[in-house]
């Protein structure tokens, strides 16, 4: 564990020493995300404009979710798109050879070597929509805390759903167009999963599991979620990133590097 903790560091300094070289891309970075949470916003006000609700979800309670899945998106900005949508260059250009050679896990290595700070917008602008909400609804530190454990699922969710499609590129290479679709799908995460048909809500649920990404860990904050969905959660997010591992093995038995 130290090794791998000391080679991280390596990995994150060396990356953000490389990142910092083009400050103008955060205030860029930073516009988008004001942007793209404008456009969140005024999205979430059509649906309460008029004194309509989302069953069980106030104003505050589904500024919650959008929190949250802002928080995502650093998240996906800040260490996802930078590392697994290079695994696509590395098996086109031959290099995922030298990466499979290095004393360490490769699936460590191509998730992790990457670190971009321009996702930092969305990570701040998330915490401040959170603590808004949460201030107006009298939220104490506690509810926070207990909130820890499902948003971590969240992310180890959202890492191996990213993994496994990123793994697909050793059969298909060029997969641009499968991810944006399945960041296409996460959009609906935006919004607290009562807001869709009920046959949406299986889908989001069962089939690509967006409510285990932003509902549930609001339910919990907001302390409405059952200990079911939560104990569901983290089995949700261990079953995903066993197979996650799993299906990075499986797919480099098929793998042909570039000196054969």
């Amino acid at each position: 564990m130290q090794r791998y903790l000391k080679v991280l560091r390596l990995f994150w300094t060396t990356a953000i020493a490389a990142e910092m070289e083009y400050r103008i891309n955060f205030i860029l970075a930073a516009l988008t995300s004001i942007g793209n949470l404008a456009g969140s916003l005024f999205g979430l006000f059509l649906f309460y404009r008029q004194g309509y609700t989302f069953t069980g979800w106030s104003w505050d309670a589904a500024l919650i979710v959008l929190g949250i899945f802002t928080l995502l998106q650093g998240f996906s900005a800040t260490l996802l798109a930078p590392n697994l949508n290079r695994i696509v260059r590395h098996v086109q250009e031959g290099t995922l050879d030298f990466v499979l050679l290095k004393p360490i896990r490769s699936q460590f290595w191509l998730s992790t070597h990457t670190l971009s700070p321009w996702g930092l917008p969305d990570l701040i602008f998330g915490c401040v929509i959170i603590g808004y909400a949460g201030k107006n609804l009298g939220l104490g530190i506690d509810k926070y805390l207990l909130s820890i454990l499902p948003l971590c699922c969240s992310l180890v969710i959202l890492y191996s759903l990213w993994f496994m499609l990123g793994s697909t590129t050793i059969w298909f290479v060029k997969i641009y167009n499968v991810t944006e679709v399945l960041r296409g799908l996460l959009e609906a995460g935006r919004y607290p999963i009562i807001a869709y048909p009920a046959a949406y809500r299986v889908f989001f649920t069962f089939v690509v599991p967006v409510a285990f990404l932003t509902t549930v860990p609001a339910q919990v904050m907001l302390g409405e979620s059952q200990l079911i969905w939560l104990f569901g959660a983290v089995i949700l997010a261990v079953t995903l990133f066993s197979i996650s591992t799993w299906f990075w093995r499986f797919a480099l038995r098929f793998y042909t590097s570039a000196s054969s």
